[in-house]
């Protein structure tokens, strides 16, 4: 078997295979409350196997819960980038637009997402519009620094190259500014979703609503530890493939 290969699948599983023996040893010697790999699966499978059943607004297969979530993150996500995105440029490019707001920015990113949810639940009336509210508002700031950083970062001869050619603003941007910042914008975008998949978590955990989160939190008030650990298992993996998807994505777009 080829060395890389044996980076690729082997270490891996190695790796898997460790956690689990880490995690059996946990629920047998640390405390019986919590449950075994094994006892996980047999208590959660129809969670897995039919991901799509559907008995009631919460008791519902892992797949059906994680696609409301997925789209609430959707949503939140694309705005947090139409918000986010040309801020950033803004921010980047105008000396006094980035002395006037990147105090604003700076005193905002900060903020938890515990804390701006009651204010979209005050705003908007509804979990669903202040669920996507929040992420928005906390998913943005990745982009916005990263791209106003990428901007800044810019070569100054890549700029005079412009200046001597007498490109107009608009070529000077879509031409030289844009293509020069894609490493950094796609930094932040990546940043940006990982964080709008954490806060969805919390989000459906406070407001109760069907989703990943608000299942994991029901299932904690009912004590049933093996489906709190399949959320867990769950959000992991969403994230992971999330991560990757968006580094499929940049890797497209940076080829194109």
């Amino acid at each position: 078997m080829a060395p890389a290969t044996v980076r690729r699948i082997v270490l891996p599983c190695l790796g898997i295979a460790g956690v689990l023996v880490i995690w059996t040893f946990i629920s047998q010697a640390v405390t019986r409350d919590f449950p075994s790999p094994l006892r996980t699966w047999e208590e959660s499978r129809r969670y897995v196997l039919e991901p799509f059943f559907k008995d009631g607004e919460m008791n519902q297969g892992i797949g059906r819960l994680a696609g409301y979530s997925l789209v609430r993150v959707g949503k939140g996500f694309l705005l947090a980038l139409v918000i986010g995105t040309p801020l950033g440029f803004l921010l980047g490019l105008s000396r006094s637009f980035h002395e006037s707001f990147d105090p604003i920015v700076q005193f905002l990113r900060p903020i938890s997402p515990l804390a701006w949810l009651p204010l979209g639940l005050v705003i908007f009336q509804k979990s669903e519009p202040a669920a996507v509210f929040t992420i928005a508002l906390c998913a943005m700031w990745p982009t916005v620094i990263n791209t106003a950083v990428g901007v800044r970062s810019i070569n100054p001869d890549y700029l005079n190259v412009g200046r001597v050619l007498k490109l107009s603003r608009a070529k000077m941007l879509t031409k030289i500014v844009v293509p020069a910042t894609l490493p950094y914008v796609f930094t932040g975008y990546r940043l940006s979703l990982g964080l709008a998949w954490l806060v969805i978590v919390a989000s459906e955990m406070l407001t109760g609503t069907p989703g990943v989160g608000g299942f994991l939190w029901q299932e904690y008030n009912s004590l049933v530890y093996s489906h709190i650990l399949l959320s867990v298992i769950t959000i992991g993996a969403i994230g992971f493939a999330l991560d990757r998807l968006m580094g499929l994505v940049e890797t497209h777009v940076r080829a194109a």
